[in-house]
């Protein structure tokens, strides 16, 4: 029996589809589908299946579960099972298309990190080909909406995957319909773009390469107010100067097609011959280009860590290297700070502004490598690709001689931990290395940290306002910022929402954020969801610290101390104060006093969206409740 979520939510044994009647049980089949093998409360159905639940809630589950069991009997591999909280969904992993989506996008990443491109585009595409339509599509449960945009996101991410694999192959004229079609389903995309322009180019249509662009930078303005990514920004200035580097080299015989290294001057467009050894281009000068995405125009508050930034460079010794580290829950507007004070210190260091995700928190693709990394920072720092050598140590070394004597700027986004980072500092010169991420990185010796909390209350006003308009004009604004829990980025999606929709008030708004359902509903967007975003800290715990979490989230008490969370565990003092330390280095808590565990109060609603726990943690949990 296979189950179908990657579209309209289907059952099918040995291929025929298995009929489902009514809304109602499909809904309850995805929610079951969702938390697989684990118990799903009577609670937690009815919360999910309705907004406003009848009295007879319970007893139209009994008979839905009911009907759901009859569809699923026979089959091998599936059950519906009754545990003492609810029910459980007992299926294969393989059962479940998503699962074998994931799976085989795994399977094609490892296998192009192995250098075996042709095994990588048969898996991508094979992953690619499960999907029938949207994640889940017409089913508009607050839990399934929110796992639906995440997969719909890994889907997009495994076809521009797959579109630069199939042009990396030699495929050009083949793909420009497709990268059309795919282009205009999802214009905002940057890398289904530069996907596109390259594929025109290639195909000698040059002129229609840079209409693309064109293109895509007036609705980026239009709709955002922002400009193209600053990959595409190069791959335009290449194309524009008919640069060697975007052209495909005719294979030879029996080896693949490769990309052509040399460098466009900046200025001329001339092709310049990168070093053999370091791989420098010898005509391009460091700082020729500033790579720090754009500050933000509505940037508002921070004035305390500011000054703390301040002092904190300032108050180390000229000329030696200086990185600050800015941990903080996910959304809490690290790096916006980190890019807004980069932006403040650029005339200090004009030697070169670097910029880098380091996804190390991202939602569909893997953390880069510190290789990776470092060749990012090396080919923007003018280093011709080809001359790169592999090695960590090598490529570590190159970069910290670029650097050396210099005083440069280094953004480094989105960090996972401290060895995805040490290999990108400095060993000399005057650099400034602004570091974000969501943890505490205590390995990275010698640099100052910052933690990052919710804004002001006064700030979280101030930017609700800068951003929602005059359809906040008059209005107390106190308790709805703190129902956003003085979030920033829960805030910007409040505030979005309000001025997009004249017929709403304030009050609206604060009517909608007064429960956590209300909240997990209403601070998602098209292209923005809190949950999903808080949600990625969490997955990067282990299986016991996301049972815990959960468990002390969906508690009454806000703050609870290490007898309470043994109490409502079962966990014995040492691994409780052990997990206290893993959330407190997640940032997925706070600690008022010593040995007290404070859950945020949007971390506590993000919980209602997690896994359930085990049946016999479910159990202590209600029990504590």
């Amino acid at each position: 029996m296979d189950f179908l979520v990657l579209g309209p939510v289907e059952v099918r044994e040995s291929g025929v589809p298995v009929r489902l009647r009514g809304m109602r049980r499909r809904r309850l089949l995805a929610l079951l589908l969702l938390n697989a093998r684990y118990a799903v409360s009577m609670d937690a159905l009815v919360d999910e299946l309705w907004q406003d639940p009848p009295a007879s809630a319970r007893h139209q589950v009994h008979n839905a579960i009911r009907d759901l069991r009859a569809a699923l009997a026979g089959s091998e591999g599936a059950g519906l099972i009754t545990v003492d909280v609810g029910y459980r969904l007992d299926v294969a992993a393989d059962a479940v298309d998503a699962h074998r989506f994931t799976d085989g996008v795994r399977a094609a990443r490892a296998a192009r990190r192995e250098g075996r491109d042709a095994e990588a585009t048969r898996l991508l595409q094979a992953a690619v080909d499960l999907w029938r339509g949207d994640a889940f599509a017409g089913i508009d449960c607050p839990a399934v909406t929110a796992v639906a945009a995440g997969l719909d996101e890994q889907r997009l991410t495994a076809i521009e995957e797959l579109m630069d694999l199939r042009l990396a192959s030699g495929e050009t004229g083949s793909l420009v319909a497709e990268l059309f079609a795919l282009a205009a389903r999802h214009p905002l995309r940057d890398a289904l773009r530069g996907s596109l322009m390259l594929a025109l180019y290639r195909s000698g249509r040059q002129a229609d390469a840079l209409a693309v662009y064109d293109e895509g930078r007036r609705l980026l303005a239009d709709e955002l107010g922002l400009e193209p990514g600053p990959r595409l920004r190069r791959l335009h200035a290449e194309i524009l100067a008919d640069a060697p580097r975007v052209q495909l080299q005719a294979p030879a015989a029996g080896r693949p097609a490769t990309l052509r290294t040399t460098t466009a001057h900046p200025t001329t467009g001339h092709p310049t011959t990168g070093h053999p050894t370091t791989g420098r281009a010898a005509t391009v000068r460091p700082g020729q280009e500033n790579y720090l995405p754009r500050d933000l125009p509505d940037f508002t508050g921070r004035a305390t860590e500011l000054a703390l930034l301040e002092r904190a460079v300032d108050g180390q010794s000229a000329g030696s290297p200086r990185t600050v580290v800015i941990d903080g829950m996910g959304g809490i507007g690290k790096t916006a700070l980190a890019v807004h004070f980069a932006h403040r210190r650029t005339t200090g260091h004009p030697d070169g502004q670097f910029y880098v995700d380091l996804h190390g928190f991202s939602p569909a693709r893997a953390p880069l490598t510190p290789e990776e990394a470092l060749g990012v920072l090396l080919r923007s720092d003018g280093a011709a690709p080809g001359g790169l050598p592999d090695g960590l140590a090598e490529r570590s070394a190159i970069w910290r001689s670029r650097l050396a004597g210099r005083r440069a700027l280094l953004v480094l986004d989105n960090a996972a931990d401290a060895a995805q980072v040490d290999p990108l500092l400095p060993g000399t010169g005057d650099t400034l290395a602004l570091i974000t991420t969501r943890r505490k990185l205590t390995a990275t010796d010698g640099a100052l940290s910052l933690p990052l909390g919710a804004l002001a209350p006064a700030e979280a006003e101030a930017l609700f306002r800068r951003i929602a308009g005059d359809a906040c004009a008059g209005s107390a604004l106190d308790r709805t910022v703190a129902l956003c829990g003085h979030h920033p980025l829960a805030l910007r999606i409040a505030a979005t929402r309000l001025r997009d929709r004249p017929s709403w008030t304030v009050p609206d708004v604060t009517a909608r954020l007064g429960t956590s359902a209300g909240r997990t509903a209403f601070l998602r967007t098209a292209d923005r969801d809190l949950m999903s975003v808080l949600a990625l800290s969490y997955g990067q715990l282990s299986d016991e610290a996301q049972e815990f979490t959960r468990t002390l989230a969906l508690l009454p008490a806000a703050v609870h101390d290490i007898a309470q969370a043994c109490a409502a565990t079962g966990l014995a003092p040492s691994a409780v104060e052990c997990l206290f330390d893993t959330l407190l280095d997640h940032n997925l808590a706070d600690e008022p006093s010593p040995a007290h565990l404070a859950i945020p109060p949007l971390l506590r609603d993000c919980a209602h969206t997690f896994p359930l726990p085990s049946p016999d943690a479910a159990r202590l949990l209600t029990a504590a409740a």
